[in-house]
C-alpha cells in the first residue's frame, strides 16, 4: 500500500516538473531570441529535450503502477526503472553537447545582452528551482535521474546569472563556458552513479541497503530454524524488494504450526528489512533439496 502511494506521488511530482520545464523552454526560447543570446537559445534547445525526457519519466512512472497481468506476473514497476535509464542516455547526449559547444567558446568568447540574460537567468532558477522542490524527496530511481536534470537546470542558470552580472561591469564572456564546462562534468559523474545502480537492479543485484548474511542470521535466530538455503534478493525498481528462501526446520512440524512461522517470519522480515514480496518454502532435515549448494 505504501509502495503504491509512493508511486502515486512519483507519477504526480514528475507531471509537476514536466509542466513547469515545458512552459519555461517556451519563455526560453522567446527571451533567447529577443536578447540574442545563442547561450540562452542553445540551453532552451536542452531544456526542450529536458521537457521530453520528464514527460517520457511521467509516462513510464504512471505505467509502472499498472497491476500484474498473465504475462507479467510481476506487474511493470520496471517500467520506472527504464525511463530512468533513458533520461540517464539523455543527459549523457546533451552534457556532451554542452562540453562540445563550450569548448570552443573558451577560445572565441560570444557577447550577448547581459542584462536580458540575467532577468531570464532568476526567472529559470525560480521555475526550475520549485521543480527541484517539488523531486527533492523523490524516492524512485526515475525521480532521482529527472532530479538531476532540473538541478542541471539550475545551476546553468546559476552560472548564467554570475556571468551576466559580471558581464555588466567586466569584460569576462569566457565565464560562461567555463562553467558550463564545469556544470556538464558534475552532471556526468552523477549519472555515472545513477547508471550503476540501475544497471545493479537489472542484473538483479542485492540492494545496497541490505545485506543477505544479515537476513540469514536473523533468521537462524529462530528457535524453529535449522537451516537457510537457496537464497535469492533483489529489487524490481529499487523500492520493491523480493525475497525467495528455503527454510529448514529443527523438528516436524505440522501445518498449524507452519503456517504460523511462516506469518511471524515474513511480517518480521518485513517490519525489519522492508522486504515487500517474500516466498518462504520449508524443508525439513531429513529432506533433499536441488538447490541445497545454493548460497
Amino acid at each position: 500500500m505504501g509502495h503504491n502511494h509512493s508511486h502515486n506521488n512519483s507519477s504526480e511530482n514528475l507531471a509537476t516538473a514536466f509542466f513547469l520545464n515545458l512552459t519555461f523552454t517556451i519563455i526560453e526560447f522567446i527571451g533567447g531570441f529577443f536578447t540574442n543570446s545563442l547561450a540562452i537559445m542553445s540551453d532552451a534547445l536542452h531544456d526542450l529535450g529536458d521537457s521530453l525526457s520528464l514527460g517520457l519519466a511521467w509516462y513510464f512512472e504512471k505505467k509502472s503502477t499498472k497491476k500484474p497481468t498473465k504475462k507479467y506476473t510481476y506487474g511493470f514497476k520496471r517500467l520506472s526503472l527504464l525511463g530512468a535509464i533513458i533520461n540517464s542516455i539523455i543527459l549523457i547526449i546533451g552534457s556532451i553537447f554542452i562540453i562540445k559547444e563550450a569548448i570552443p567558446r573558451t577560445m572565441n568568447p560570444e557577447y550577448s545582452d547581459a542584462k536580458g540574460m540575467m532577468w531570464l537567468a532568476l526567472l529559470g532558477i525560480l521555475v526550475n528551482g520549485a521543480a527541484v522542490f517539488k523531486l527533492k524527496k523523490g524516492t524512485t530511481i526515475n525521480e532521482k535521474v529527472v532530479y538531476l536534470h532540473l538541478i542541471e537546470d539550475v545551476l546553468g542558470w546559476v552560472a548564467v546569472l554570475i556571468a551576466s552580472i559580471i558581464m555588466q561591469f567586466w569584460d569576462f564572456p569566457i565565464l560562461d563556458p567555463i562553467l558550463s564546462l564545469l556544470i556538464a562534468l558534475y552532471v556526468l559523474f552523477n549519472v555515472y552513479k545513477n547508471m550503476k545502480e540501475s544497471l545493479a537492479v537489472i542484473l538483479q543485484g542485492i540492494p545496497e541497503n541490505l545485506s543477505i548474511e544479515d537476513i540469514k542470521n536473523y533468521i537462524l535466530k529462530n528457535p524453529s530454524v535449522e537451516d537457510v538455503h537457496d537464497f535469492h534478493l533483489w529489487t524490481m525498481d529499487g523500492e520493491y524488494t523480493i525475497l525467495t528462501v528455503h527454510v529448514v526446520l529443527k523438528n516436524n512440524s505440522n501445518l498449524k504450526e507452519i503456517t504460523v512461522l511462516k506469518g511471524t517470519l515474513k511480517k518480521e522480515l518485513h517490519d525489519k528489512y522492508h522486504l515487500e514480496h517474500i516466498t518462504i518454502e520449508f524443508e525439513l532435515k531429513t529432506e533433499e533439496c536441488e538447490y541445497q549448494n545454493c548460497n
